[in-house]
């Protein structure tokens, strides 16, 4: 095996490593970032959390194809009966399901899982000890969870036996959560890896090096990891051996169909028995691997996208005549500029003539971003969002915000505020707002030019303050900033995950850096954290976002585009938004890579962007 710039190649149409496939083996090779860790109630960012929901599961889990999102059961018989008051959720527990074989258990052989194992992991999170960054998801919402965080303070060891009111193993195959309030994003949670089941063995077995040495019941156990180069996991064969059959979904609509994404309804999964990661940290290596067909899949850089996408968003003819395809969907992600409330000059004021000048302000700061030039300036794979919630969320608007693009329109409101052709009326000085950005990048820095560029055109000097990532994070926190950009990455798939942050009791160092505070969305916000679903839900929702987009505490920038391409082999490929457990219901179509490398395996592409 070749080392090239801390990244691996392989040759051939074998694609084999030292781990050799079989000849009817599929085999699944990718990319990944660097893995901190397999501990599903301590390890936080994406490419862990995607390494671990191969090898452990929760109750429930993303429904693959259902758009809007949704939760479905996994390791639960069924969704849970709820009280009527919302705070006692109950789960039946499937039987059958086994954990993976391992040195931990008596002999060797996985036990089956049971209700207390829930109780276990979700104590785990809220232990003192282990740092978990995802005891936000059960803080002051399960009884008894704070007393037991507390507990767990006082002693050398943590004792996991220590009763948690709200955390019940009623009998062996029922689970029951009781909350303090209802928390309807509970089934949310339950879909995230902080809730998936761990074994009380394997901790104790292997104590801190329980971080290397996961135990699950998920579709793949682990092969080998090498930090910061690879790691390979493999169908487990305890699937097999217990006969559990879970099947890919036998439901979706006429589209998901015409893409043949349905071709393999109710067959059983996974498909693929060895996936196999690299840690790639150049991109040119990462995509010279995708073009000669050592990676399955591929992103595309702002350096490619012209060679590889048209005009019209579509697939080049030099690389579709080669079976590549390209997926897109927008993203649940929004990216903003936000004002700092406490500012003199574009925040609130006590008095209430100097807070509608500066809110004047903000919105002429509004109408003067244009999303056009910013779309361009990113390779056209932006979203327009015109308001709080992203599309297509229940209470994201339809309609342009009043404060889009619109020169005419910032100057009218430059006049209101004060500052005519950007010149603040009461001193005669041209005004200077300071952003402040995360990072001192080459494309953070065109990105910077084309902003300021566009402040110019209505007066008004925009500095940069370059930091390095924890320094921004300092001063977000310590409310240092005039204005700054941020992005927010959707937790789960409802709008509260995103008006949390406009909550006052949210403010810096927590997610509203804006600092932002209105009573009236306090008010509605607790009203709808603790609401069900509902058309009553929705309409608080869209009230929200209008007072929201009034009150301009925030520029709303973008929602992302995703963008990827895939090999024709690769099949059942649907983007996701919460993809962590999605890629059992893949399939590597090893006849199909067979032909491929026959074919093109010593070709090379036009990437010259000439049609």
């Amino acid at each position: 095996m070749l080392v090239v710039a801390g990244s691996f190649l392989f040759s051939g149409c074998e694609q084999k490593d030292s781990f050799s496939a079989s000849e009817n083996e599929a085999v699944a090779y990718s990319q990944t970032s660097r893995i901190r860790g397999l501990d599903p109630g301590i390890s936080g960012e994406v490419s862990s959390s995607l390494a671990i929901s191969r090898l452990y599961e929760g109750l429930l889990q993303y429904d693959y194809l259902a758009r809007p999102y949704k939760v479905i059961p996994l390791l639960a018989e069924s969704m849970p009966e709820i009280s009527d008051d919302g705070l006692v959720y109950t789960f039946k527990i499937r039987k059958g399901i086994y954990f993976h074989d391992n040195p931990c258990f008596p002999e060797g052989k996985g036990r089956e899982l049971v209700a207390d194992d829930f109780v276990y992991s979700i104590k785990r999170v809220a232990d003192v000890k282990n740092s978990s960054s995802g005891f936000w998801a059960f803080n002051k919402r399960i009884k008894g969870i704070d007393v037991f965080h507390e507990t767990s303070k006082d002693s050398a060891k943590t004792d996991y036996d220590f009763p948690v009111e709200g955390l019940k193993a009623v009998d062996s195959h029922t689970l029951q959560i009781t909350l303090t309030e209802p928390y309807p994003q509970l089934l949310y949670i339950l879909a995230m890896h902080y809730s998936f089941a761990v074994p009380r063995e394997a901790v104790e077995y292997y104590g801190k090096a329980f971080v290397n040495n996961p135990v699950g019941t998920g579709p793949y156990e682990l092969v080998e990891w090498r930090r910061n180069s690879r790691i390979e996991f493999i169908r487990s064969p305890k699937w097999a051996e217990t006969g559990r059959m879970e099947t890919y979904p036998s439901a979706g609509t006429p589209e998901e169909e015409a893409a043949g994404l349905l071709a393999d309804a109710g067959k059983p999964i996974p498909f693929i028995d060895r996936v196999v990661q690299y840690v790639i940290d150049d991109s040119t290596t990462s995509w010279m691997m995708f073009l000669s067909g050592q990676l399955g899949s591929s992103g595309i850089s702002r350096d490619n996208w012209d060679a590889v996408i048209t005009g019209d968003k579509e697939l080049s003819d030099s690389l579709e005549s080669r079976g590549i395809k390209l997926v897109s969907s927008p993203t649940l992600d929004v990216y903003y500029l936000g004002f700092n409330w406490e500012d003199p000059v574009v925040g609130h004021s006590r008095d209430p003539e100097q807070a509608m000048r500066n809110r004047k302000l903000r919105q002429a700061l509004s109408c003067a971003f244009n999303f056009d030039q910013m779309n361009q300036f990113m390779n056209n794979r932006l979203y327009p969002l015109d308001g709080p919630i992203p599309q297509p969320l229940d209470g994201s608007l339809k309609e342009a915000s009043p404060y889009a693009f619109s020169l005419e329109k910032a100057r009218q409101l430059l006049v209101e505020a004060g500052y005519p052709d950007g010149i603040d009326s009461a001193t005669g000085r041209r005004l200077e707002l300071t952003m402040e950005l995360g990072s001192a990048t080459a494309n953070t820095r065109q990105m910077m030019e084309l902003m300021a560029d566009m402040y110019q055109k209505i007066g008004i000097v925009l500095k940069a303050s370059y930091n390095t990532w924890p320094s921004f994070i300092e001063k977000m926190n310590r409310r240092q900033a005039q204005l700054f950009q941020l992005g927010w990455v959707a937790d789960y798939p409802d709008a509260e995950n995103f008006l949390q942050l406009f909550y006052s009791k949210n403010e810096s160092p927590g997610p509203n850096h804006a600092n932002y505070r209105n009573t009236e969305i306090d008010r509605m916000y607790e009203q709808i954290r603790t609401m069900l679903p509902s058309p009553e839900r929705t309409a608080i929702y869209e009230q929200m976002a209008g007072i929201i987009i009034e009150d301009c505490p925030w520029i709303f920038l973008y929602q992302p585009m995703d963008f990827g391409l895939t090999h024709r082999w690769v099949e059942n490929y649907n983007t996701h938004a919460f993809p962590y457990g999605m890629g059992k219901y893949r399939r590597i179509n090893t006849a199909a890579r067979e032909e491929w490398f026959r074919t093109y395996g010593d070709s090379k592409p036009d990437m010259t962007g000439d049609e």
